[in-house]
């Protein structure tokens, strides 16, 4: 190595591969990792909660990113004594910068998605020992509750409880999922605990998504798709947190101070087959709704929709503000801008083609739209991702 060149900066990475959100963390730090000085990094294959690897103890880097989940790796942190950052919603080091999904967000992007199905029956499956899964909980019951409907909670038992039963919890489950009023819309705190749900239905003959619409939590592609139904799920944007945790520990790394608490927004709703249904008890409505949700991208207006239900446009506004909460109009906007923010979030085609692809006449046409939805522009909103 020449005189002037500088070593670099040696980072241990304590984040588990095995989910599609510890993995989107991880695809975030290495992007960041591309656009800036290469880091030397530690990465070794754990599973979540583990307790700290053996090499942790005599370590000798610049660095940290961790999802501190547990006090054993909290305590082995403490004594490094290096710049940390955390990606674990449990705060076991309070005082260092962390990183974590808007969980109140996700709740709001749950709500919304199975209100707008017409449900007046909400639950929640959720896993107390996690503060995630609390703070969702209680933004959806909280939002539930606003708008007149019910929210009824199931708490998991903690597999590290004491007298814990596969078994037993199973049964709960199911008594539960058989005791909710019908129909109902199931929000649960992540993937696996939905796909639970899901099985759980089967087997007791509880029909999805006719009877119990359910869905998830972190957009695992491969966990969805090979649930039966196929899972619907909020998708959070792992990559730009894992992207954001890195950039906060090379300024830390450099001696900068920064700010503690980091949210990082979801990106959307990925709809399946297991909430691919409307609980809407107004034929008209009904029919409108899924008129819109099949042509909102198509240019339509609300013209279009009127010659396909037997009513005035005034009648259609009124019914259609009550079970949907919106007018029609809002209700093709909205959708536009929901699939403009998915192209943009996962394509890297240009404004004028998603314009194209979202209805609008025109990419002028979708920036003022989406301004007046969003709060900023199409092109703020990617390059905030």
């Amino acid at each position: 190595m020449s005189p002037r060149q500088k070593a670099p900066k040696s980072v241990a990475l304590l984040i588990e591969s095995s989910n599609a959100y510890a993995r989107g963390l991880l695809r975030g730090i290495v992007s960041y990792m591309r656009d800036h000085e290469p880091w030397s990094v530690y990465l070794s294959e754990q599973e979540r909660g583990a307790t700290p690897p053996p090499w942790l103890k005599n370590w000798h880097g610049d660095g940290l990113i961790v999802r501190i989940e547990n006090d054993a790796i909290a305590k082995s942190i403490r004594r490094l004594e290096l710049p940390t950052v955390d990606l674990s919603a449990g705060r076991h080091i309070p005082n260092i910068p962390w990183v974590e999904t808007n969980d109140r967000e996700i709740a709001r992007l749950a709500s919304e998605h199975l209100m707008q199905r017409g449900f007046q029956n909400l639950a929640y499956c959720g896993d107390p020992s996690f503060n995630w899964s609390r703070w969702r909980q209680e933004e959806f019951a909280r939002l539930a509750k606003e708008q007149g409907r019910q929210c009824v909670v199931f708490e998991s038992e903690s597999p590290h409880a004491s007298g814990f039963s596969i078994a037993r919890e199973r049964r709960r489950l199911t008594n539960w999922v058989l005791s909710l009023p019908k129909p109902v819309g199931i929000f649960a705190c992540y993937d696996i605990k939905a796909q639970q749900m899901l099985d759980v239905c089967r087997e007791a003959a509880v029909k999805v998504p006719e009877e119990v619409a359910v869905l998830g939590v972190d957009n695992d592609e491969l966990l969805c798709d090979l649930c039966t139904p196929p899972l619907s799920s909020v998708m959070p944007s792992a990559q730009r947190a894992g992207r954001e945790a890195a950039r906060l520990l090379d300024a830390l790394m450099r001696g900068d101070s920064v700010p503690e608490e980091h949210l990082i927004d979801p990106i959307g709703v990925v709809t399946r087959q297991s909430t691919d249904v409307l609980a809407i008890d107004d034929e008209d409505v009904a029919t409108a709704v899924r008129f819109i949700r099949d042509h909102a991208c198509d240019g339509i207006n609300v013209l279009d929709v009127l010659r396909t239900v037997p009513v005035s446009r005034r009648v259609l506004e009124t019914r259609f503000h009550e079970f949907i909460g919106r007018t029609p109009h809002q209700e093709i906007v909205r959708r536009r801008i929901d699939r403009a923010c998915n192209l943009l979030a996962n394509s890297d085609i240009s404004l004028s083609r998603v314009a194209n692809l979202t209805g609008f006449r025109s990419e002028g046409y979708l920036i003022v739209a989406f301004r007046r939805e969003m709060g900023i522009t199409p092109g703020q909103y990617r390059r905030s991702l």
